[in-house]
């Protein structure tokens, strides 16, 4: 029994922050699935990284230019067919499990960011051009987005909640899943074939939080910030879901919104590269790890339900946050835009790559 198989043992799934044309049809990603890999997440960083950072797509960026295909026509075509032969792998274990896993996600452009219309009118659009039940459509956990889920929910489509940094995000974004269910259970819709993840970001966490304790001599905390974070956003979901409104949905077949870790490389060094997976593990939850970090822990992750160690020590070191000048608050704010920033750049860049090759292939740039 492989570590990742478990881990499935203490409720925890793990998937993959990772999609790459060559690494779905060389057999890697089904081998990893046969090793007890779960899911697939991917983000723009990992399509431009993917499209742009490789010669893999440019037969098709040639043959879709010859076709007077438009640059986001090019790019929604090479992303939905990596989406649609990740999520026919995945297809075995989603019906295998009911719908519980599966699931490949696929983001909306970050443009929309701030944009709730444009944001559901996309998600639909997406989960309708790729056929797949099992696709969950990533938006982000912006003032904008928190309506969006909702509609987006309400309307049947699974939903990869992205972006969030804080408890208040958090709370909304799980309040928008249970508002969008109990619509989509009013409209009569399949409550039992809906699904959705909270992705609760990590080490963006430590890293900002780390820089302000050090510039005030307080190295005692570093490295705790992140968790204790993420272990009051569990005990929050403990709450959430559970009580008769919860109960109400959950006997018309409604699964919980599960929490999702994301950012879980460690960007410091000096911490364990399994830090963010072997202390955040748990029931109804889910970890998308990057390559090297899946490796890591399939190497010497340590297995053990610990998400919910010490709860009361957590709540006592952000109170002590607070106290000694360090605005949590205002960090997660800070930090979310600058995901919305950190995917929208690689976005751009990717459309300005697809546009040159397309102009190169076409001949209109010669």
């Amino acid at each position: 029994m492989t570590k990742l198989n478990q881990l499935d043992r203490f409720g925890q799934a793990i998937w993959l922050d990772y999609i790459h044309r060559s690494f779905t049809r060389s057999g890697d990603l089904q081998a990893l699935i046969d090793q007890g890999v779960r899911g697939v997440t991917s983000n723009p960083a990992i399509f431009d990284k993917a499209i742009a950072g490789s010669t893999a797509y440019d037969d098709d960026i040639k043959r879709l230019a010859g076709d007077d295909r438009s640059v986001s026509a090019i790019y929604e075509s090479l992303a939905l067919e990596d989406i649609q032969q990740a999520a026919d792998l995945l297809r075995p274990l989603y019906d295998r499990s009911g719908g519980r896993d599966g699931y490949v996600s696929l983001e909306v452009s970050p443009a929309l960011a701030h944009d709730t219309a444009g944001t559901i009118a996309e998600a639909k659009r997406l989960f309708a051009a790729a056929r797949r039940p099992n696709l969950m459509i990533k938006i982000p956990a912006t003032p904008a987005g928190t309506p969006a889920i909702e509609a987006v929910i309400a309307a049947g489509i699974n939903v990869n909640v992205t972006l969030i940094f804080s408890l208040a995000q958090y709370e909304a974004a799980a309040g928008a899943y249970i508002n969008g269910m109990e619509a989509l259970l009013e409209d009569g819709g399949a409550l039992d074939r809906s699904a959705s993840v909270a992705s609760f970001f990590i080490s963006r966490v430590d890293t900002a939080v780390d820089s302000a304790l050090q510039a005030i001599g307080r190295d005692d905390l570093q490295g705790t910030t992140a968790i204790d974070n993420a272990r009051l956003a569990y005990a929050r979901f403990s709450k959430i879901f559970a009580g008769h409104r919860w109960d109400r949905l959950a006997r018309s077949g409604a699964r919980v919104q599960r929490p999702l870790w994301a950012s879980t490389g460690t960007k410091n060094p000096l911490y364990p590269d399994t830090l963010y997976v072997d202390n955040l593990i748990g029931p109804h939850t889910v970890n998308t790890l990057p390559p090297a970090t899946l490796q890591a822990f399939m190497d010497h992750g340590q297995v053990g339900r610990t998400i919910d160690s010490d709860v009361e020590t957590a709540h006592r070191r952000i109170s002590e946050l607070a106290d000694i000048g360090i605005d949590l608050d205002r960090i997660t704010g800070h930090l979310l835009d600058e995901g919305v920033t950190a995917f929208a750049q690689p976005f751009e860049n990717l459309m300005r790559s697809i546009e040159a090759k397309r102009e190169r292939f076409s001949g209109s740039g010669r």
